[in-house]
């Protein structure tokens, strides 16, 4: 394992109560940078998972440290989602991966001020989601349900482009996600 693979995910082994009370940090955190953005109060996020603040300063030292986590926790939860869907019908798979995408792009939008993109595990999340995504990509243009010519980096652009224009209209958002999925798929009668 790498230096970078190491950092996405916890560092040491986690009795049950500790891990129980790391998860319901990320949650908690999840929650707060959604609806009060990155300057969220620490000691709220730690009263919402029902810990004490030295219990939040042990897992996550630094607010930079808790952020990191929670969107690290959003990718690794993709990747996951994406290894669930092999049994799944080729196009239905892609399809809930890139609405299982959306999601993390709402955390990734709530978190983008503060994190830091170019530090290498950042990258390395980044390509772990894509490398994920694309065996479900390909296995539906092997089906012949998905545009051919179309790479992961295509399809994540546009659900990306979609979501980024339109985050704050759900409605809109659902009716031009649905006419960019009808877009990759593939021409009938091919």
């Amino acid at each position: 394992m790498s230096d970078v693979e190491a950092e996405l995910v916890p560092r040491r082994a986690m009795r049950a109560d500790a891990r129980r009370n790391y998860d319901a940090l990320l949650v908690a955190a999840r929650d707060a940078f959604a609806t009060g953005g990155v300057q969220a109060s620490l000691e709220d996020i730690a009263r919402r998972a029902g810990v004490g603040v030295g219990t939040l300063y042990r897992h996550f030292p630094t607010r930079q440290d808790l952020l990191r986590s929670v969107y690290l926790d959003e990718v690794t939860a993709l990747v996951r989602f994406a290894e669930e869907q092999p049994g799944a019908d080729a196009w239905d798979a892609l399809v809930a991966w890139l609405r299982r995408f959306v999601e993390y792009v709402g955390t990734k939008r709530a978190l983008a001020e503060g994190l830091r993109f170019d530090e290498p595990v950042m990258r390395s999340a980044r390509d772990r989601m894509m490398a994920a995504g694309a065996p479900l990509l390909a296995r539906a243009q092997e089906a012949g349900v998905a545009r051919d010519e179309l790479d992961i980096d295509d399809v994540v652009s546009l659900v990306l482009g979609i979501v980024m224009m339109n985050a704050d209209d759900r409605e809109r958002l659902e009716r031009l996600l649905r006419v960019g999925l009808d877009g990759l798929r593939a021409p009938a009668g091919r």
